[in-house]
């Protein structure tokens, strides 16, 4: 949902590589699971086992961006596998393998995103952990969602990739104007649609109805767009449970994960230590990253590596 020319050829080229072979990296590969919802929802996903002869380290959860597809990060999941860390990938309800249908009459929202699905997820993992960490890594809406989740509570750590909940006023200048735009285009399509028939426009993956609207109206305070009354109480009480350390990066030409949309992200955990870095592409051999880059295979040796210190020991080199 959040393209610009850039970030869809960093996108086009990573779902290339996944068609190519998304569930393969060197010896480890993805086997399907399921996941039960509280509410009987059956989300579908892969699990990317660690090999024999690598010491465990523990497990990680990943967390989709708004519109993506779990495959785009199955290189990553494979590589976490490859280094010790038990990797799971998902979709989302009304995405991709968990599409469930037709989209017409679905009405799914974000905030259901993270304390339902993930929450199932995360629960999922932590229930087979066998008392090794469980870590979740949270791509753009994914690293504010894990937040919404009950068992997030449980987390060890938390790595979040150009997290953020697409609050206009945060974006660089020249995405705000393309914000509107498409929101000019979203409410009045979903209205008469039913949903936001994003394939037939070419960029990303259908999205149900209420995920739409809320991408396109988000609110600075993300928590607002729920319920009011109770089930907006759990979510608060959920946020604030999140103990885990966070680390929140995004490159520096990420213009929905400006710093101000990384600092409005993180402040909704207050109660886990927060560091926000924003990664030069200079730094990386690159001109230019945006907001999907990182996933693809050619950070293996860089910014992967990273995230493994991260994820390991809470590290950063």
């Amino acid at each position: 949902m959040e393209v610009g020319a850039g970030d869809a050829a960093s996108l086009d080229a990573v779902a290339g590589e996944a068609a190519a072979g998304a569930l393969r990296h060197g010896d480890v590969s993805g086997q399907p699971v399921s996941f039960g919802c509280a509410d009987g929802r059956v989300l579908h996903g892969h699990e990317f086992v660690v090999p024999s002869g690598v010491g465990q380290r523990g497990t990680v959860v990943i967390g989709s961006a708004t519109g993506v597809l779990a495959n785009y990060y199955h290189r990553y999941a494979a590589f976490l596998a490859a280094h010790g860390f038990a990797a799971v990938t998902f979709d989302y309800r009304g995405i991709g393998q968990s599409r469930g249908g037709s989209l017409r009459g679905q009405n799914q929202r974000w905030f259901e995103w993270g304390s339902a699905d993930i929450d199932a997820v995360l629960a999922w993992a932590l229930e087979r952990s066998q008392g090794l960490p469980v870590n979740f890594v949270g791509h753009s809406f994914g690293g504010v969602g894990v937040g919404l989740a009950a068992s997030a509570s449980k987390l060890s750590r938390i790595l979040t990739v150009g997290g953020q909940h697409a609050y206009w006023r945060d974006f660089s200048f020249r995405y705000k104007i393309d914000h509107a735009v498409r929101c000019l285009v979203t409410v009045p399509l979903v209205a008469v649609v039913g949903y936001f028939p994003a394939k037939r426009l070419g960029v990303m993956e259908d999205l149900p109805r209420g995920v739409a609207l809320d991408w396109a109206r988000s609110h600075k305070d993300f928590i607002a767009a729920a319920p009011a009354g109770s089930e907006r109480d759990a979510l608060r009480a959920n946020q604030l449970a999140v103990t885990a350390p966070i680390l929140a990066v995004a490159p520096h030409d990420d213009h929905y994960a400006t710093m101000a949309a990384m600092e409005r992200a993180v402040a909704y955990t207050p109660n886990s230590a927060a560091r926000i870095i924003h990664l030069r592409p200079e730094d990386y051999g690159e001109s230019a990253m945006g907001h999907f880059a990182l996933f693809h295979s050619r950070y293996r040796h860089t910014f992967w590596e990273q995230s493994l210190g991260w994820l390991r020991d809470g590290s950063w080199a």
